[in-house]
């Protein structure tokens, strides 16, 4: 049968305030889709999501909206769907306009503005209040933006206006399971309105978020039909049919360590590549924390932009030297072997009038960490390269990590994820190629900052620590919730006495690519000084 409406789903990478350049990229798309006749590209494929407060100059809205008319002029036969921010009337609005032969067709204002976790999109919106159906080729055409599809409202009202097709811009972050749950929400709509949707992504890293892609086309029962990549610029044509979507091949599903690490692998290119860095370095440790990271630097932008320094002192075991060798040598990527003790010895020298009758205690340790990151914050400047911290979310959460040592450091691709999933992570990058020696991920986690010492000799097993993590500082369990579940009580009040003495610590942090349910910045936002801390600790 002969398709009545064809819908190109283009979902770009478009990089905050290059309004040129992805305004170019929009138009590229254009011209290399006259079969077409509709493209639609993501939320805020023009100025990239989010611009926070860059929203709120005037020079900003100028500027996007001479790019706006630049490719309003460049439309023809094919028409866009384009998102954008639109200041009127001492208003801000998040729009969604279709474009055909040079003139707006159609205009939608945003209804649901997401308020919660990373969005904050109150600060600056306000929201629209009417449906917009639009008629292209026989077929009437509902649109949505984004948060529009988490509220069964909007769906519906297109669908009492008319709409046949749903069309949904989006620019939807990565995180563990989210695409499950965008799958249900989808689901649900299709199934309450009777209506096929087109879900178009955004793709791309931007500061601590991750864009996934995975734009898709449902049918009314709910199906998917059609699907683009996970976290990878791609277009695909869907043929309707008497308003419905025609099945195309799916890709293969991807397992959850799968789509972590490729969304890993994307925040760290995308940083780098759109903050200009020509390379990157990072502290080889022989742990499994650096090993991790650099397997992901090395297959974000390759091995000869990638730099690893061990730096090892009196603690550092011969495995730990002979483990970073092995890894260095199967990725490919320069690793300096650069001793510590000259300059821990001289700085304990220095100090050590001043130290006078003290005992030896985890000053000294730090030294080691202070050390090992002047050294790298001296290549970062020397060679213009990005310094990539190690730090897992398990050792920020807890303040295991040292300020002005190993959280020094311009992007930290690993601060989102628990300690258990970094193996989890490293087992899976084997599963690729030889990239993680085997005995990095089975020996016992040390900082080698002293003699015989162990992660567990100060933590909890992991597995627990992550638990406790989890439940306190991701689902707002209390001490008693914790408790019930099965925790010892001492142990879990010890694991947030660390967390809430360490705001201040990751407050300082590197920021990191978000992959968990709530992150330490803008998901969970705490005050440094309070007090509060004292009655959760009497539950």
């Amino acid at each position: 049968m002969k398709s009545a409406l064809r819908i190109r789903l283009a979902q770009t990478n478009a990089t905050v305030g290059a309004l040129v350049a992805n305004t170019d990229e929009l138009i590229a798309q254009l011209q290399q889709s006259d079969d077409a006749d509709l493209i639609v590209f993501p939320e805020f494929a023009l100025c990239g999501y989010s611009p926070e407060d860059l929203l709120l100059r005037p020079d900003f809205h100028r500027q996007v909206n001479a790019q706006l008319e630049r490719l309003q002029q460049a439309t023809s036969k094919t028409a866009i769907a384009v998102s954008y921010p639109l200041y009127e009337h001492g208003n801000y609005y998040s729009i969604l306009s279709v474009f055909q032969h040079g003139r707006e067709i159609a205009h939608y204002r945003k209804q649901c503005l997401p308020n919660y976790g990373v969005f904050d999109e109150q600060r600056y919106f306000k929201p629209g209040d009417t449906s917009c159906v639009f008629e292209l080729n026989g077929s009437r055409i509902g649109l949505l933006v984004c948060e529009d599809l988490w509220y069964p409202e909007p769906a519906r009202a297109a669908q009492a206006a008319g709409a046949q097709i749903l069309v949904s811009v989006n620019a939807s972050p990565f995180e563990e399971y989210k695409y499950e749950q965008r799958l249900q929400v989808l689901r649900a709509r299709c199934q309450e309105t009777q209506l096929p949707l087109v879900y178009v992504n955004l793709v791309g890293g931007q500061d601590e978020l991750v864009f996934d892609g995975n734009s898709l086309a449902m049918n009314a029962a709910g199906e998917v039909v059609a699907h683009l990549p996970h976290c990878e610029p791609a277009s695909l044509t869907v043929d309707f049919v008497q308003h419905e979507p025609q099945p195309q091949a799916l890709p293969p599903a991807l397992v959850n360590e799968d789509s972590i690490y490729q969304a890993l692998v994307l925040a760290v290119r995308d940083y780098v590549e759109k903050n200009g860095f020509k390379s990157v370095l990072l502290g080889l440790s022989g742990g499994i924390d650096s090993a991790l990271t650099l397997a992901l630097a090395v297959d974000a932008i390759g091995a000869e932009r990638v730099r690893a320094v061990m730096m090892p002192y009196h603690y550092t075991s011969d495995i730990s030297v002979t483990d970073a060798e092995q890894q260095a040598e199967w990725l490919g990527c320069r690793l300096d072997i650069v001793p510590i003790a000259p300059m821990v010895e001289s700085f304990l020298t220095t100090l050590s009038p001043l130290f006078a009758d003290t005992q030896r205690d985890t000053t000294e340790e730090n030294l080691q960490a202070r050390c090992r990151g002047v050294l790298l914050m001296a290549l970062s400047n020397k060679y213009g390269s990005l310094l990539l911290t190690t730090g897992n979310k398990s050792e920020l959460a807890v303040g295991y990590c040292t300020l002005y040592g190993d959280m020094c450091g311009g992007f930290a691709p690993i601060k989102d994820l628990p300690k258990t999933l970094v193996y989890r992570l490293s087992a899976y990058r084997n599963t690729l190629s030889l990239a993680i020696p085997e005995r990095v991920i089975t020996r016992p986690p040390s900082a080698e900052l002293a003699p015989d010492q162990k992660d567990q000799d100060s933590l909890p097993p992991y597995d627990i620590l992550d638990e406790i993590i989890d439940g306190y500082a991701e689902r707002d369990l209390s001490v008693n919730d914790l408790v019930a579940l099965g925790y010892d009580r001492q142990t879990v009040k010890d694991v947030i006495r660390l967390i809430e003495r360490n705001e201040y610590k990751r407050r300082q942090g590197a920021p990191g690519p978000k992959v968990t349910r709530r992150n330490f910045n803008k998901d969970r936002r705490y005050p440094i000084t309070n007090q509060y801390l004292n009655l959760v600790l009497k539950d």
